[in-house]
């Protein structure tokens, strides 16, 4: 009788992101872990279908429209909309679900939140470590207490590390313009921001080290003090001439 694999690898492309799962352990090639990854990507489908700017008919954007009021919206838009009501709060204003355009667009929080809630559904199967990586943000959960290493790319060429970490539980997010270019500005001031090439949070979740990342991308120079205030998160900043800093307590560091 052939053995169960020890590492098992899915992939699909939801959100416009490359979304890949990894299992590891001695049930990782179980019908369990098949079906746990499944409900995952069927969830991060529906959350495709609700939150899509691009999808004319998503909740998302027939709330834009005007169409539905957001007390009308399906439950899981008004609990974001409240988790970036308190992020707002939270940072200062660094991070906000308005647009300078006066829209309210969630997409900065729905990603990490969205892979958050997919990894409580792998953390069902026992004896299984499992990494979920959503377009270059991770979330780890190792029972087994063996980390995954997460590199970190390097703005300046894609094709390399400009570090690693590893990562045990939580997540590790990266905030920048390597993917994307010029895309990132500051909310109170509707300014774009080009104050550094990267940020990368790692921290107790995804959904929080995702939008710290992206907050102290748009403090600028201040961002790794404004992390400082956060137990719990670390951060890495890659500033534009490519030199790294960390806070104190990075890891590895």
């Amino acid at each position: 009788m052939t053995a169960p694999p020890l590492r098992r690898s899915w992939i699909e492309q939801i959100m416009g992101l490359p979304i890949s799962v990894l299992a590891r352990g001695p049930a990782a090639g179980s019908d369990a872990a098949a079906a746990a990854v499944a409900a995952v990507y069927g969830e991060l489908r529906e959350v495709d279908a609700t939150f899509s700017t691009y999808r004319p008919d998503s909740a998302i954007s027939r709330l834009a429209r005007g169409e539905l009021a957001l007390a009308d919206c399906p439950a899981v838009v008004r609990d974001v909309a409240a988790r970036c009501d308190e992020a707002a709060k939270d940072t200062g204003g660094l991070f906000d679900a308005v647009r300078p355009d006066g829209e309210w667009d969630p997409s900065g929080l729905v990603k990490g939140w969205a892979a958050q809630r997919a990894l409580r559904v792998l953390q069902t199967v026992a004896e299984v470590d499992w990494c979920l990586n959503a377009g270059g943000d991770v979330a780890v959960w190792c029972p087994s207490e063996v980390g995954f290493t997460v590199g970190i790319q390097d703005p300046r060429d894609p094709t390399r590390l400009a570090a690693a970490v590893r990562c045990r539980a939580g997540g590790v997010a990266t905030s920048g313009t390597a993917a994307r270019g010029q895309h990132l500005y500051d909310p109170r001031t509707g300014n774009p921001v080009v104050a550094a090439l990267s940020v990368s949070v790692i921290g107790t979740t995804l959904e929080r080290a995702d939008l710290l990342a992206t907050a102290a991308f748009v403090a600028g120079e201040g961002g790794l003090e404004f992390i400082a205030r956060f137990p719990g998160f670390e951060a890495l900043r890659i500033d534009l001439a490519g030199a790294i800093t960390t806070t104190a307590g990075w890891p590895g560091r």
